[in-house]
């Protein structure tokens, strides 16, 4: 896991560009990053990050044990660029752990509830781009306009859609907490993965993790966590559930009610880091979905199958 130390020494790299998920990877087995020290990385100014949410825990730790800035910045396929970073070509604005900064000239950001209406700093919903966008972003989708306006431009008429969920702050940075049909709705209450994850994230034996939401009959749906330990890390199940389950509760409220904690040896993911939370909901919730052509690993998920189904 000493790859990426390796390369920026021996090419005297200034910046390294990755996806948080490789950085979670080095932490897992290197939580010390003890690695670091056995090269030259003198010339090392900015890690650059993207690709999913860079969690809090993962900012800091990179910070910690690099000693550089560490600027996520957050785009799509689709905007060909990105909508909210660190520009550092410009005066570098004050990073924020959790986020990719505030939104680059060209992009109006906007965050809106299921109505439409524009929500105030703090309060999370749609993360939408208000018309016209930018140059250099998809003018439709290939031979399928139809389908361009349906998915992107229909659910709130003068906006484009990102399928993204999140906040902006008071001082105008945008925080990305993750797909929006990734929320889960615990009797109405409604709850970001991205936050609960950042919960689980901060225990001392997590090194990855990720929060679902599955079926239940009396409340919606009921979050279920799966973390992948720290290399050398000797815990028992039930106590490291008791303590993830005081922190939730604690941190996020008991109306999460959130009780069940499974330890994991890897998560599934695309090619890219992303974790494909929906294959995990609908294996849990008993469909069998084809696996995405995007997956990095698809013994990984047929690993997770019993735990996911409880069985």
């Amino acid at each position: 896991m000493s790859a990426l130390w390796r390369v920026i020494s021996e090419y005297g790299a200034k910046a390294l560009f990755t996806a948080p998920t490789a950085l979670r990877a080095v932490r897992k087995v290197d939580p010390e990053a003890a690695e670091v020290a056995h090269y030259d990385l003198s010339k090392f100014r900015s890690l650059f990050l993207a690709g999913e949410r860079l969690d809090p825990e993962t900012y800091r730790w990179a910070q910690a044990k690099l000693g550089v800035p560490v600027v996520d910045h957050w785009w799509q396929t689709e905007t060909g660029w990105p909508i909210a970073a660190n520009l550092r070509g410009l005066e570098p604005m004050p990073i924020k752990a959790g986020s990719p900064s505030v939104p680059v000239p060209g992009y109006d950001v906007r965050i809106l509830d299921e109505d439409g209406s524009e929500m105030g700093p703090g309060q999370e919903g749609a993360v939408c781009l208000k018309l016209p966008m930018p140059p250099g972003t998809l003018p439709t989708l290939w031979g399928a306009d139809e389908r361009y306006v349906a998915s992107y431009l229909t659910r709130f008429p003068g906006y484009y859609l990102t399928g993204d969920g999140g906040y902006l702050d008071e001082d105008g940075y945008l925080f990305v907490m993750g797909r929006t049909d990734d929320v889960i709705n615990v009797a109405g209450h409604r709850l970001s993965p991205g936050l609960m994850e950042a919960v689980l994230a901060a225990h001392p034996a997590v090194a990855e993790c990720a929060v679902i939401g599955v079926a239940d009959r009396l409340k919606g749906q009921l979050p279920r966590g799966f973390v992948v330990l720290k290399d050398g890390i000797d815990i028992d199940h039930d106590t490291l559930q008791g303590e993830l389950i005081a922190a939730m509760r604690r941190d996020i409220g008991a109306a999460a009610a959130f009780r069940q904690v499974t330890i994991v040896e890897a998560l599934p993911k695309t090619r890219s880091g992303k974790i494909l939370r929906k294959s995990m909901r609908a294996i849990a919730d008993g469909r069998d979905e084809p696996v995405p052509s995007t997956i990095e690993d698809p013994a990984v998920l047929d690993a997770l199958r019993p735990a996911l189904r409880g069985e």
